[in-house]
């Protein structure tokens, strides 16, 4: 499987409509969870960066889960945090790129294994930056105050690592039933015999 060019993408209109789509369910699932009672950390921009990749497999994929948190942040707003939480969401789209060619039962391990190494990647950085810069306050300086910061994040990390392996999958799944109406709309259009 090749790259798409941005002329194939246009060709492909859905490609980019479904990654689109994604990313707006993203942002508006950012903005009415907690009114829905949905527990922290219940995203989906990991999902809408595997799923852009898949669709898209162009390297403008890798702003989904920007795209996704630039937009919600807008109405939101952010934490002190924000250079770790907007860099973690940075590294997961630029991961996403390595997904974008893989097919099959890869696919599904590919979106076992981003689903959990992008939770990683966004617990670890995030909860490092809570504690580099609570100066102290929330934390105490060294390990132990590290350590403290991650024991204490523990809770988000749950929910986020649940979702991501449902909705990581389900948005390979997205994925691959893209290409498959894909070659159903090829094989009605091209005549037999």
């Amino acid at each position: 499987m090749r790259d798409l060019t941005l002329t194939d993408l246009a060709r492909r209109w859905w490609r980019p409509a479904v990654a689109v789509t994604a990313v707006v369910l993203a942002v508006v699932w950012r903005l009415v969870k907690n009114d829905l009672g949905a527990p922290p950390n219940l995203e989906l921009s990991t999902a809408a960066a595997f799923l852009a990749a898949g669709v898209l497999r162009h390297r403008a994929a890798a702003l989904a889960p920007l795209g996704v948190v630039a937009a919600s942040d807008l109405l939101l707003g952010n934490t002190s945090i924000l250079a770790f939480t907007w860099s973690a969401w940075a590294v997961i789209g630029l991961g996403s790129l390595l997904t974008r060619r893989t097919a099959g039962w890869r696919r599904f391990a590919a979106s076992v294994a981003f689903g959990v190494g992008g939770t990683a990647v966004f617990f670890l950085w995030t909860n490092s930056g809570v504690w580099a810069l609570g100066s102290g306050a929330l934390y105490p300086r060294g390990w132990d105050g590290l350590l403290a910061s991650y024991t204490a994040g523990l809770p988000f990390l749950r929910p986020q690592l649940l979702g991501n392996l449902v909705l990581v999958p389900a948005a390979a799944g997205v994925v691959a039933l893209v290409e498959r109406l894909e070659r159903a709309r090829v094989a009605a259009v091209v005549p037999v015999g």
